[in-house]
């Protein structure tokens, strides 16, 4: 640098030849914050917040994993967005952190799940199966006193408020605390609680017309003490309550629970189930770890071995005849369309990818009220008003999903393919003509394979969408009709991904989360396989 430059670089009004006057220590980094850097620091701020609130919920929770590993993203966060040296990352955390959120996480207790027993009847630990096991054999003690009752309530929460006349008090208690003595609580006239300090007393007017607030206090159950043998508080009519206590009793050391008044004694087994000599299981169960039984009851359990084979036979032929059907309809409208004789090619256009526009699910319903058998538009006007059941027999209704799923998909392809053949070389196309190819031969030899090179990727991906299209099966068919005989929840048209949905009860019944998360996994291997085997296909396309 020379002396003319570092003069020129000088601070004004300093005398040439005096040296530079001393700045204050870090004054250009604090000169150069400005407005971003607090926008960083106060959003950073929220997020720090944010996590630890999180990490706090987890430590109440005890779930010691999902602590470890929100302390170890915060302190992530922190690092990155405070360090001069990570900015490539200050930009690619968020999307990492999404990416794990969303599909890591979810893969992986997916597979954690598959693995379990979790589903109906094995939805907690044991100690909650002991507590649910102990609370369904709940019966009123006999001679039991019938305490005057108020119904309480704090906010959401519902609680019993009694009259103890023996030791002239109060007692207060929720689901989740035990009765306690209260002060300066007010009795009317039949001897219950009429004002209770802290609590709002519900008149028994909203009490008799609500019946949300009927079955709630019903189903309310108030621990006497702290000790469960000591029963519960119940009422059947929201007037007088009595002392409920189980004929069972657990023992904690020996994970035992005993019927006093049989004697029958029910042990804790390997598979989360209490279980007495006799082979009989309570109903309350917990959720353990059973390897790999899920995935081998689902190909050897006939109660689902034979259902499921259908329903994956099914589901390749109605994926990949989705994808030709759509295919050839969407590729037949953009040649003809494409031809540049053919006027209000625009209009004409626009009309053929309507269906593409509508919602898929809407669709669906549209077509299944006009698919009805009884007062549909297709059977009145196309069949002379015939009663035939297009979503009540099996073919007929296979046939019904392919036929919808066809008129909903053609107007991708359609679009697809219009632009794949105006993006086509015309010189290749002339040259064939000079040589004296002719249409067919045009198509087959050169259109067609060129069209393949770009579009085969898509048509996997559409394979894989159709394999997993749920929306189409459940809002037109819900899977129906079922399989005759069958005590599994699945139909005709199931398709894998409804089948799943279906075994894992969320649309009522019982619920086998385990399988239903084993059977994740086996499509999830599936569509991998047939997606990298398609796509080294794809490659030699290119070749050709």
């Amino acid at each position: 640098m020379s002396v003319g430059q570092r003069t020129a670089e000088r601070p004004p009004g300093t005398p040439p030849g005096e040296p530079d006057a001393p700045r204050e220590p870090h004054a250009r980094d604090w000169r150069g914050l400005g407005g971003g850097f607090v926008a960083k620091l106060l959003l950073m701020m929220l997020v720090n917040a944010a996590g630890v609130t999180a990490i706090l919920s987890a430590y109440h929770a005890e779930a010691w994993v999902v602590l470890g590993l929100l302390v170890l993203l915060l302190v992530v966060a922190d690092w990155v967005y405070f360090a001069r040296r990570t900015v490539p990352l200050k930009y690619l955390l968020p999307g990492l952190v999404f990416l794990a959120v969303f599909q890591v996480f979810t893969l992986g207790y997916t597979g954690y799940v598959a693995f379990t027993n979790y589903g109906t009847g094995h939805l907690g630990s044991m100690q909650q199966a002991v507590d649910a096991a102990l609370i369904q054999d709940e019966r009123e003690v006999e001679d039991s006193p019938q305490y005057p009752l108020a119904v309480v309530r704090d906010g959401d929460v519902l609680g019993f408020a009694v009259a103890d006349a023996e030791a002239d008090e109060v007692l207060v208690g929720t689901a989740e605390q035990p009765l306690e003595a209260v002060d300066g609580a007010q009795l009317d006239d039949r001897g219950a609680p009429a004002s209770v300090p802290g609590w709002e007393v519900v008149p028994r007017a909203q009490l008799f017309s609500d019946a949300d607030l009927q079955a709630a206090v019903v189903a309310l159950r108030v621990p006497v003490s702290d000790d469960a043998e000591d029963g519960s508080l119940r009422t059947r009519e929201g007037a007088t309550a009595g002392v409920y206590t189980s004929r069972l009793v657990w023992d904690a050391d020996a994970e035992t629970i005993t019927n006093t008044e049989t004697g029958v004694v029910y042990s804790a087994s390997d598979r989360g189930q209490f279980v007495s000599p006799d082979g009989d299981r309570l109903a309350a169960g917990w959720y353990v770890n059973v390897g790999f039984d899920n995935f081998v009851r689902a190909f050897t359990d006939a109660t689902y071995a034979t259902p499921l084979a259908k329903v994956a036979m099914w589901t390749f032929a109605f994926a990949t005849l989705t994808v030709l059907t759509s295919f050839g309809l969407g590729l037949l409208f953009a040649l003809i369309y494409n031809d540049p004789r053919i006027r209000g090619r625009k209009v004409l256009r626009t009309i053929f990818i309507l269906p593409y526009a509508f919602p898929a699910f809407m669709s669906a319903l549209l077509w299944r009220g006009m698919l009805n058998s009884e007062f549909g538009v297709v059977n009145e006007w196309f069949f002379l008003g015939a009663d035939i059941g297009w979503l009540s027999d099996p073919w007929l209704a296979k046939l019904a999903i392919l036929w919808v799923n066809l008129w909903l998909s053609y107007p991708y392809w359609f679009l697809v393919t219009t632009g794949a053949l105006q993006a086509l070389p015309g010189d290749v196309m002339e040259a064939a003509r000079v040589d004296g190819a002719g249409r067919w031969r045009q198509f087959r030899s050169i259109t067609l394979p060129m069209l393949m090179v770009s579009t085969a990727p898509l048509a996997i991906a559409s394979f894989a969408f159709n394999f997993n299209n749920f929306t189409i099966i459940y809002m037109l068919t819900d899977g129906g009709p079922a399989f005759p005989g069958a005590s599994t929840p699945m139909g005709s048209t199931d398709i894998l991904i409804s089948a799943i949905y279906q075994i894992s009860g969320v649309s009522g019944g019982r619920a086998d989360y385990g399988l239903a998360s084993a059977l994740s996994i086996v499509v999830f291997v599936v569509i991998g396989i047939i997606s990298a085997l398609a796509f080294r296909r794809t490659r030699k396309l290119e070749e050709i």
